[in-house]
């Protein structure tokens, strides 16, 4: 599989070890959410700040994970929806829209900079430093919206369609949580198929990742650090740590970590040495009392 739209991530990685190694203030164990917010997806922008997007109305939600204190960042609108969320070398957020089709791009005030139409139900996203990329929950498709030099926002024209090769894209296998690999290539959770996968966006070719005995089955976000990769699985309470092989062949489980405090989580962010994961209460019925709240995760 060709190499393509490599990710730097060395740097990354030796920087979050001295973090995750650095004396610093207890992090919040719990950070409420506003109640019947519907969260789903998380992304961490600067600083200490995460972002949270509501599937009820396409709301996104501000929380300072070092204080817990948190502030609505983009109103909610009727019939709205963000699923996935992704926070770029620009210091934009990218909302997928889940069946709305299509994604919105905001600053960290909150402003609207653009909005592209993808098709189908949008719902995982990872940025590189050249494209943005989404899968498609319900049809065998990833969706790339390539930047413009220094990373501009493009026009409408570069937004593309790649679809998944035979025997990995099928209707149904639903492809939920997406992130960019080291060697340019993607990883994606299948939640149907109970598959992880790399695609390389270049060449259109794929490969299924082995992960032996281990199950991956109703996952849903997934998040990369380094060769540790974490799925996230809301109806098992859990968050499956893998370990990567440099050519992405083969994903090795090396712990479950869960709390008592989980409740169906949806996605994962990392954070000053923790994960926190978003309790997405997807068994619970939602109403506009129902609770939510980020919770801290031992890594």
């Amino acid at each position: 599989m060709a190499a393509a739209l490599a990710v730097p991530v060395g740097a990354v990685v030796g920087a979050e070890a001295a973090q995750a190694h650095r004396p610093g203030p207890r992090l919040p164990a719990t950070i409420a959410l506003p109640d019947g917010f519907c969260p789903e997806g998380i992304t961490h922008g600067t600083g200490g700040k995460a972002y949270i997007g509501s599937m009820r109305d396409g709301a996104i939600y501000c929380a300072d994970l070092k204080t817990g204190h948190g502030m609505p960042l983009v109103a909610g609108t009727e019939g709205g929806k963000a699923t996935g969320l992704a926070f770029d070398a620009e210091c934009r957020i990218w909302a997928a829209c889940g069946t709305m089709g299509g994604t919105a791009v905001y600053d960290e005030s909150g402003t609207c900079l653009a909005m592209y139409h993808l098709g189908g139900n949008v719902h995982g996203v990872a940025a590189t430093s050249k494209n943005v990329f989404f899968t498609d929950a319900d049809q065998g498709n990833v969706y790339c919206v390539g930047l413009g030099r220094h990373g501009s926002l493009p026009g409408g024209d570069a937004v593309m369609t790649l679809a998944l090769p035979g025997g990995l894209g099928e209707a149904g296998a639903c492809n939920k949580g997406i992130v960019a690999a080291w060697n340019g290539c993607l990883i994606i959770v299948q939640a149907a198929a109970n598959r992880l996968y790399a695609f390389d966006p270049t060449t259109r070719m794929a490969k299924r990742i082995d992960i032996g005995r281990a199950s991956v089955a109703g996952a849903d976000g997934l998040l990369l650090r380094g060769r540790t990769l974490y799925v996230v699985r809301p109806g098992k309470d859990r968050v499956s740590k893998f370990h990567l092989s440099h050519d992405l062949s083969r994903a090795t489980l090396v712990d479950r970590i869960t709390d008592a405090d989980l409740d169906c989580p949806s996605t994962v962010t990392a954070f000053g040495g923790s994960l926190y994961a978003v309790n997405a209460r997807f068994s619970t019925p939602p109403a506009t009392s129902t609770e939510y709240c980020l919770v801290r995760l031992r890594d």
